[in-house]
């Protein structure tokens, strides 16, 4: 073989092994991508999913089915995720309520926390006090005044299940405070927002939401307060609990990020970081989720979001002790 025609065949095999390579990278997403949302559809988490589908299936150039699963505080949906191969064709839409909170909180929930990983924050949410229309109360002193007299038959309130970050904020009020309160499960915020609007559900803790303003408009329930440390600029007319008498310095916000398995490949996992980070610099994913009372989350590397998500981790473990939180 001279010389010429020895160089000839090293290109051209360097070239077929160039082209494998990038056909290698190139190969995820090869068909569609479930995201799934741990709540039934019509709540804030199902809204934020709506945002998002069109958008990550345009940058990841592959349709993107929205799945609903609710129960278990949101773990149904997560342990479905872990179930399912770790290829990146299954992305969990989560929060701290389903993989840092379901498992210290119940013991049918079998998976951890450290078996996800963060590929990146999506957005930050509002959360409020939120009564039913004919409870006489309209703030959060007002609530816990009216808990006090109430303890011969204490007020009900509604989460999204045992463990759920809600379920922590009122009993950690219950502690703050004093009163009784007592606690009615939902399979989702959906479902429990229609039960406050039927005044089968004194109160609850929820994400602020779009639906909920609408119910609020139209005089169906009551909002008396937000979480925050400070007043979101989406809802500037609306106290915080911290500027209460009864709950003084008490503040809590809660995100939504996507996840994958741990264990999902290093490049699939770089591809979908890309199309989260490109789709989140969208103007109208970012109205969309303005109007839904979600803010977008700031840029993120994965190793910024391997630290926030370590760093959340010990923050929801720390609440969890402190109120003594046991599984059940």
């Amino acid at each position: 073989m001279s010389k010429l025609t020895l160089l000839r065949s090293l290109v051209l095999s360097a070239g077929f092994a160039l082209g494998a390579g990038l056909a290698l990278a190139q190969a995820y997403p090869a068909k569609p991508v479930n995201l799934m949302v741990p709540y039934p559809a019509g709540g804030p988490s199902d809204a934020i999913a709506r945002i998002f589908f069109n958008p990550l299936g345009k940058e990841l150039g592959q349709q993107v089915l929205v799945e609903n699963l609710g129960g278990v505080s949101g773990a149904l949906a997560a342990q479905k995720v872990l179930a399912a191969p770790a290829d990146g064709y299954y992305v969990f839409q989560g929060s701290p309520n389903e993989v840092i909170l379901s498992p210290l909180a119940n013991a049918a929930v079998k998976l951890k926390t450290e078996d996800f990983r963060l590929v990146h924050p999506v957005a930050d949410a509002v959360m409020v006090f939120v009564t039913r229309k004919d409870l006489p109360v309209n703030n959060v002193d007002e609530l816990i005044a009216l808990a006090r007299k109430s303890s011969d038959k204490p007020l009900s309130y509604g989460s999204v299940g045992i463990g759920s970050l809600y379920h922590l904020i009122l009993e950690n009020v219950q502690a703050s405070t004093g009163v009784k309160l007592a606690h009615v499960p939902y399979k989702g915020n959906a479902p429990l927002l229609q039960d406050i609007g039927g005044g089968q559900v004194d109160f609850a803790v929820l994400v602020y939401s779009a639906a909920m303003g609408a119910l609020a408009e139209q005089g169906r329930l009551k909002v008396i307060g937000q979480l925050g440390a400070q007043r979101s600029e989406l809802l500037k007319n609306l106290p915080t609990v911290s500027e209460s008498q009864s709950l003084k310095n008490f503040s809590y916000k809660i995100w939504t990020g996507y996840m994958v398995p741990k264990s999902t490949p290093e490049d699939v996992v770089v591809r979908l970081h890309a199309a989260i980070g490109k789709s989140l610099q969208d103007p109208s994913v970012r109205a969309q989720l303005a109007a839904q009372t979600q803010v977008a989350s700031a840029p993120m590397t994965l190793a910024e979001s391997a630290k926030f998500f370590d760093a959340e981790t010990a923050r929801y473990r720390a609440i969890a002790k402190q109120i003594n939180l046991q599984p059940q």
